[in-house]
């Protein structure tokens, strides 16, 4: 996978997507997604290659955006699959883009950089918490600092993933249930 240079983007680890993707289990075959800060795009081209349907990048540098677009290629080419249900946009992932999508996503992959995670939060979780609401129980998956703990509103931490503080972390992210209405017999 292909990295610009510098130090803007960082890639999700190998530990790390794999125990993302242990903790997601069977969710990802035939799931679409949305990866989000994309950078080099490793969240959503592993799911690709753990056979998601498909899926939409968002990555707003234009020339991590066009590394992206190699990474893309690269892995459709290598799994012998066509470019067929996969977008990337170049664009600010802090408006999620659903006007873009066929199809809403089952699974939310978000990778901001650390020193914006806390800045963006509220705002994305916001706008997917409208664009996930017709979806059957789907995942936000949220890599931040293991210092910050967040707690968005609508939804629900399923699980952590990661060591603790100074060191990546994880949360799995599902939306709240919708209050049971009792009705009076």
């Amino acid at each position: 996978m292909l990295v610009p240079k510098g130090d803007a983007v960082r890639p999700a680890t190998d530990g790390m997507r794999e125990a993302v993707f242990s903790s997601l289990g069977t969710r990802v075959e035939d799931a679409r997604f949305l990866d989000l800060f994309a950078g080099s795009g490793a969240y959503g081209l592993e799911a690709l290659s753990r056979g998601a349907a498909g899926g939409l990048w968002v990555e707003k540098h234009r020339r991590t955006f066009e590394v992206l677009r190699r990474n893309i290629a690269a892995v459709c080419q290598s799994m012998q699959r066509d470019e067929q249900n996969l977008a990337v946009r170049c664009g600010d992932a802090s408006s999620v883009p659903w006007d873009t999508m066929e199809l809403p996503p089952n699974l939310v992959f978000v990778d901001p950089p650390y020193p914006m995670v806390e800045k963006v939060a509220s705002s994305v979780f916001s706008a997917l918490r409208k664009l996930l609401r017709h979806r059957d129980d789907p995942r936000v998956v949220f890599e931040m600092p293991g210092e910050i703990n967040l707690t968005p509103r609508g939804f629900e931490l399923v699980k952590r993933i990661g060591k603790g503080e100074q060191q990546p972390t994880v949360g799995i992210f599902r939306l709240e249930p919708p209050p049971r209405v009792i009705s009076p017999k």
